[in-house]
């Protein structure tokens, strides 16, 4: 897939700013894997994939008030069983121009598997406060917590799962030799846009 580029990693880092930058600059096509994370859901479910049907029938007191050790593993196994629909999905891209691609869902493991050459797969996380700090700025992550007995107990959890989950994928990308970029906020994004495409040959 010499005309896709992929950016992993852990959310809440700038995997999509740093993917929009380099859509709109080289007129590249844009796949946001997240967008589609409910239709693999609901598809991996259809097939009896556990994790998928986990996803479609916990509430939010089932799903965050677990320990994070639990969600996290459960969340890498998710993405294992999903991976086979959306790769099918940015093979299928008729497009012209090359394709950016961006999720956390792009596991390096996954992208080694696949073949999937150094120059173009990076991953992007936060460090610990990066994370925190940033998340506690979006309006929509309470909303997601509705329905937990202990919101912050909930949020706590979710924290440190996504802090686990971006230390799997810094482990899986030196496993992997990889390009890894930890984002603790002090880097501009035009500099991590610049680091991330040179690291991608563009």
């Amino acid at each position: 897939m010499l005309n896709v580029y992929f950016i992993g990693g852990s959310p809440c880092s700038g995997k999509s700013t740093v993917a929009e930058t380099i859509a709109k600059h080289y007129n590249f096509h844009y796949f946001k894997v997240d967008d589609f994370l409910d239709k693999y859901t609901a598809r991996g479910a259809k097939q009896n994939k556990p994790n998928c049907i986990k996803q479609t029938q916990m509430t939010p007191e089932q799903i965050w008030m677990r320990n994070p050790e639990e969600q996290n593993a459960e969340e890498l196994q998710f993405y294992e069983e999903v991976f086979e629909f959306l790769f099918q999905d940015i093979q299928a891209i008729s497009s012209e121009n090359k394709i950016i691609t961006e999720g956390a869902a792009l596991l390096p493991r996954l992208m080694k598997q696949t073949g999937i050459k150094q120059k173009h797969y990076v991953s992007i996380t936060p460090t610990k406060k990066f994370q925190i700090t940033h998340y506690k700025e979006r309006p929509w992550v309470y909303n997601a917590l509705e329905g937990c007995s202990d919101k912050e107990q909930a949020f706590k959890n979710w924290m440190d799962r996504d802090i686990l989950f971006a230390n799997e994928i810094r482990q899986q990308c030196v496993e992997t030799g990889y390009t890894s970029f930890v984002n603790d906020g002090t880097i501009l994004i035009d500099d991590l846009v610049k680091r991330v495409c040179l690291s991608f040959g563009l």
